[in-house]
This record gives structure tokens, sequence and C-alpha cells, in this order.
């Protein structure tokens, strides 16, 4: 039987049903969002837990058919093959809040896929996507603490701020963020902006979270209609008499390692609190807990071993205002980067953060290097691109090199959307960007490092960006009803710790932030605490790397490509081009440049040196100038009549010069004063109402005679002598 309910969100109609599509899962929805988006939503788990396993078998997926759009892939494959960027980032958008919100020790396997079935194309479905999920695990049978739904947050042409904008909106808008939540605390947020101040961005969250309570509250209302009864799915539970004796016989072994400053040194402490150890340690005095820590499938060992670390850091951190390598809360680890790293990149930048180093290099291209998208939303094509990698040797680990998975997708396009505001125009530097970070080291906030050393980068590239831009991650460790937040998280307080807290901006404001936790929710006094922390370090961060590089470089490296940019006519596109690219394949083939033509007339010259661009732009502007009555021109002889000979004065133009304008002297036959293939200079005496072209060869050369003939001005001058007259015979 089909439940639904209905509000308006962001001026559009927001429709939730359920009892009609997908009934065999466990629970499923379908979103009805303005007038042509439509979102599928089903999750399901499996009858019985995974076993041997320490944590929460989640998966989410963001399904991108073309079909809702109307479209058919592009390419030679017709169908739809792995997730695009877009979607791999909007399955991370649903997964973030909704993971924390399951019960501890919960080890069935979830499923959750998101479907788009229909599209507006000017709206991105993402955060009707995460209310879908929300919503198909509220009326479904699998425990979920608290239903969840997610807004975007954007701004109007008057600056006011507005759910849900459309893609052209939080373009032109300058604000961009998701906020995710439930009805009484923010579980992620997520967003970009320009140059935003803290109080901007909090005001924005607020404002999220009044609509997604009212989301919420629809959801909660279906459930009570529609839903399932909870299922009895098992928790596994650690043995208290196991974790009681584990505690007590380990407390002083994990105070110690906690307590140890380095990284590595810390981790081979660690390391030594084993299974095994246990075992010698306890002997044959309580053979019921030997048989229990001698089970390969039980994994109590090893969770109450990580509580007692989260227990002691939050004793060190929260009371005792200690942190594991022994910082204050607010101080950040040491800073030291380098431009110019190698010499063949056209930029690079290298930044090191305590135990977190990032090599970042900048490649420049043409125009038609940018990125081009082939999706179910109208999204501009990108010029500027940024990837972030993380070999497996960054942790001193050993692992298979794979394809990128979701998390080094995230954290690039997280440190690409902290540069995007700081941008040249592409009329003012049109070039393509391509950025990568390489994770050298990896102690926390590889991200935000990333961030730093595509600053670097790009200024060493001689790229105009308009300000230093930098990131610094905060954390969140709560006791009790007592919490301290954290400046420049490390890895240990990241995975211990309750939120990881990205924020990246310049001196003047936020330009991305990227908010996770891993508790039910945090307060806006919590998160504005964090923000000005984040401040106060982002401002001394770009101090560094001012001293590192002050501005960007004033002249390009000699590697990168040279660009000129030109304009012409629209109508005289198809006369560089050419029939099928014969023209405009002679030009690139005779002086080695890449060329972009715009519609609107924008020609992109793209060269190695300056002279081939120089050498290619003279060609389209002579292809596209116009012969201009009074100008002189240096002309090829093309064909003879019996009248007069046409003159070819620029490419694909010529003009007639007549019989009578050949020479200042009278000419019996056209032959008598040129060949054909002769280069000979004429001036344009008239284009007429036909557009032709009627030349001179002779006024040049009178003007030349005169030139010769000039004397002193006591001179007696010469009498004018009377040019034959002659009957311009009809073309």
């Amino acid at each position: 039987m089909l439940e639904s309910t209905t509000l308006e969100v962001g001026g559009r109609t927001l429709v939730i049903e359920t009892g009609e599509l997908a009934k065999q899962a466990n629970g499923s929805v379908v979103v009805r969002y303005g007038d042509q988006t439509v979102v599928l939503a089903a999750v399901t788990a499996s009858a019985t837990p995974r076993e041997g396993i320490d944590f929460f078998p989640l998966t989410c997926e963001f399904e991108e058919k073309m079909y809702a759009a109307g479209k058919i892939p592009g390419g030679y494959i017709k169908r739809e093959g792995r997730p695009s960027e877009h979607g791999i980032l909007s399955a991370r958008q649903i997964d973030r809040p909704i993971r924390p919100l399951f019960p501890d020790g919960f080890r069935n396997d979830v499923q959750i896929i998101t479907t788009v079935l229909s599209i507006d194309p000017k709206l991105d479905a993402d955060v009707i996507a995460t209310c879908a999920a929300g919503a198909a695990l509220a009326v479904s049978d699998i425990p979920f603490d608290k239903n969840v739904a997610s807004v975007r947050v954007g701004r109007d042409e008057h600056g006011a701020l507005i759910i849900n904008p459309t893609i052209e909106q939080y373009e032109t808008g300058g604000l961009e963020i998701v906020v995710a939540g439930t009805s009484d605390a923010i579980m992620m947020v997520e967003g970009g902006a320009k140059e935003i101040s803290e109080d901007e961005f909090l005001a924005a969250v607020e404002f999220a979270h009044t609509e997604i309570k009212r989301i919420v509250a629809a959801i909660d209302s279906l459930a009570k209609k529609a839903g399932k009864p909870k299922g009895q799915y098992p928790v596994a539970q650690t043995d208290p008499e196991l974790k009681k004796w584990i505690e007590k016989n380990f407390k002083a072994d994990v105070a110690k390692a906690m307590r140890v400053s380095e990284k590595g040194e810390r981790e081979a402490t660690f390391a030594l609190l084993t299974r095994e150890e246990a075992l010698k340690r306890i002997g044959d005095k309580k053979p019921e807990l030997r048989a229990l820590l001698e089970d390969p499938k039980n994994n109590d060992f090893s969770k109450t071993i990580k509580s007692m670390e989260e227990a002691e850091l939050r004793v060190m951190v929260v009371d005792e205002g200690i942190r594991p390598d022994g910082r204050k809360p607010d101080e950040i680890r040491p800073i030291w980067s380098k431009i110019r790293y190698v010499p063949r990149v056209h930029g690079s930048g290298v930044f090191t953060r305590g135990q977190t180093q990032v090599f970042t290099a900048a490649t420049l291209g043409s125009l038609s290097d940018e990125q081009r998208l082939d999706g179910i939303l109208e999204i501009p094509n990108k010029r500027y691109m940024h990837y972030y990698n993380f070999p497996p040797y960054s942790t001193g680990e050993t692992r298979p090199m794979r394809a990128p998975g979701r998390r080094e997708i995230g954290h690039g396009h997280l440190a690409e959307r902290a540069l995007v505001p700081v941008l040249p125009s592409e009329e003012d530097f049109p070039y393509t960007l391509r950025l990568i970070s390489e994770v050298l080291e990896s102690n926390g906030s590889s991200s935000m490092a990333s961030v730093c050393g595509s600053t670097l980068a790009l200024m060493d590239a001689g790229v105009p960006i308009s300000k230093h831009v930098a990131g610094v991650a905060m954390g969140l460790i709560l006791h009790g009803d007592k919490y301290r937040v954290l400046t420049d998280i490390q890895g240990l307080e990241d995975a211990l710790g309750e939120m990881d807290f990205k924020v990246a901006g310049t001196v003047d404001g936020i330009t991305a932030i990227q908010m996770d936790i891993k508790v039910a929710g945090i307060t806006i006094d919590i998160m504005r605490d964090a923000m000005a922390k984040a401040k106060t370090s982002r401002l001394f961060i770009i101090g560094k790397l001012k001293e590192t590089i002050a501005a960007p470089r004033a002249d390009l490296s000699p590697f990168a490509p040279r660009m000129l940019v030109l304009t012409i006519d629209p109508d005289k596109i198809k006369s560089v081009i050419g029939p099928g690219g014969k023209v405009i394949n002679k030009i690139i083939a005779d002086t080695g440049v890449k060329i972009d033509i715009e519609d609107d007339g924008r020609v992109f010259i793209s060269a190695q040196d300056g002279e081939a661009a120089d050498k290619a732009k003279g060609m389209i502007e002579a292809l596209t100038k116009d012969v201009k009555v009074g100008e002189t021109y240096l002309g090829t002889v093309t064909r003879l009549m019996n009248f007069g000979a046409f003159v070819a004065v620029l490419p694909g133009k010529e003009g007639l010069v007549h019989i009578s304008q050949l020479a200042p002297g009278r000419v019996e036959k056209v032959e008598d004063a040129v060949k054909i293939g002769d280069q000979i200079m004429v001036k344009v005496m008239e284009i007429d109402a036909q557009g032709r072209v009627n030349l001179s060869r002779k006024a040049v050369l009178g003007a030349f005679a005169a030139d010769d003939a000039a004397t002193p001005e006591d001179a007696e001058p010469s009498k004018p002598t009377a040019a034959p007259r002659t009957r311009r015979p009809s073309r």
C-alpha cells in the first residue's frame, strides 16, 4: 500500500513515498522533488553478522543513470560503467552522516543503493539521495538510532540564503554548503565558498538545520504510518569478564604507549600489546578467559585495547591538557616548505607539517586539455583539476597499488574546491591547470597539506592566483560533559577522536570546509569554537607560506606553453577552419601550435615558444582580416584577363587591378606588366556595393615615383602629364 508525506523545501515540493517499488528490500522509498527529480533508495541488510571483523560493513552507492537526463552515454561504450567522480562524491556524502547512527557492535552487512530515475539537470540530486537513504532506513526493520536528512545552502542574486539552489545559483552566489543532520544535531558539513567569514558559514549551517528538522519530522511521520518494526539483529559485545581482566592487566601499558610522542615508536609500543602477550600473562589461571583469547574469531582483545586507547586519550587531552605528541591543544606541528623542488615541471612545492608531507606538481595546458564531463547534470567542463594520491609508503605500509579509491577522490575534490575561488579567470589566464598532490608522509591532515602544497606549486608556476590558501584539520575529544577542540590533529587523534573538521581559506575568508563526526552529532557552539581556532591556525600557516613565496612568479616556467588570445568575427571562424579542417590543420602543421576556437570568436593559441605562437597568430589574422579602402597590400597575381589582373591581397580575398591601373603609363597587354605568381604592391581604391575590390598598382608606383622625384623647395616644379583616358570594361 502506497503511503506518502509531502512538504515544501526550498520553494519546491518534496514528496516521500513508500510501499510501491522495491518491496523485497528491507526498506525502500521514492523521493520526488520539484517537477523533474525522482530518486529511489533501497536498503538491505544481511540476515547474519559477518564474523571475524571489528568494523561496521556499510556500503553506500549513488547510481547515476543517463536515461534520467534523457541522454545516451558518449563514447563507444553505451552502458554505464564505474561511477563518475560526482557519483563517488555523492555516495560519500550519504555514507558519512549515516554511518555513526547505527548501533555500536552492529556487524551485519548493510547496503544502501540510491538510483536517480529522473533529474532536473540544473539541480543536483545528491542531497535528495541522502534524504531518500535516511527515509528508507527509517521505514526499514534495520536498527538505526535517529533519522537523518540533508540540504544544500546557497545564495540568490541578492545575497540571501536559499535552500537547494540550482547549479547556476551556487556558482554565481559564491556559496555551496551541504549540511546533513538529525532533528537535534549536525552530522556532516561539506562545501565551498568565495571567502566567507566564520559567522556567515555558521549562519548558513543554522539555516540548513532549520530545514533539516522539517524534513526529519516528515520522515518520522512516514515511518510511523508505514515503517516496519525494528528487527532483533545481534550486536557484537565484549565478554565482560575478559574486558575487565584486559583493562586491569594492560592499563599501565596503554597509558605508557599513549604518551610516546613519536608516531613510529608509539605504534611499535602498541604493537607489543598482542593477543599472544595476553595469553602469556593469563597463563593457566583463568581457563575460560584463555579459551576466548585463543579463539581466532574472537576480537574482544583488540576491541578492548582500542576502547582503552580512546579512554586514555580523553583523560590526557580533556582532563590533563596533554596531547600524545606533547603539544598544547592549539599548537601546530613544525612547518617547512620549498618551491621549485624539481626542474622540469611547470611548478612544484613541498609542504611539510610534522610527519605529514605533500609534494604537489602543477602543469599548464591549453584550454583543449580541460576535462570534458559527460553526466546527468549540466556541469561546465573543468579547466582546473586537482588529484590526490596516497601511496602505501606514506604510512610505512605495503599494500597493492590500485586505482584511486573514494578517499583519494574525496580529498582531491576538497583540495580542488579550496583553490577555485582564488584562480584567475579564463579571460585573464587562458590555461588549463592540472595539479597532482603526492602524499609522501602521512600522520593526519594530508588533504589540508595538499591545499598548502597546491598554493606553493601554483605560485611557483607563475599562475596569478589572488591570495595564498591554507588549510588545517581540527579535532574534538569528548569526556563526559567536557570537551576539547584540537588544532592540527594527527592520525591517532583522528582515529580515536570524535571529529575531523577541515577548514581551508585565505586571510579574508573560508573557501572550503568538510566536517565528519563519529558521534550522534555536535552543536553549533562546538563548531563555533572549532572555527575560531581554525582561523587563527590558518592565518599562521599562511604566514609560513608567504615566507617561502610571497607572490606568484612574474614569468611562467620556460617549460610551460605560451598562450596567445585573439578575438575574431564569429562569422570568420569557418575561414580559419576551412573545408574539413584543412586550413587550421595546415596552420598547426606549419607552426606546431595548438589552436582552440570558441563559438564567440575567441581563439586560443598554445605553443612551446612565443615565435611559433606569433606566427600562427599572424596567419589567423591574415585569414580573418578585412580588406580596407586606402590600405596598401603586397599581393600575388592569381589570374590574368584581357582587361586586367586579379591579385590576392589576403588569404581568400582578391581584387581586380584594371589594365589602366597596372602602371603609370599606357599598358597594351596585361602580360606586358605582370605574370601569374608575381608579387606586387597594390592599393585598395574601392569596394563596390557587390563587395568587389578594385585595386591600383599605378597609385602605389606613382607614390614611389613622387618620392624619387622630390626636389628642393626652390626647384622649378614639373608640369603634370595627363593620363590617357581608357574605358574600363565590365567584369
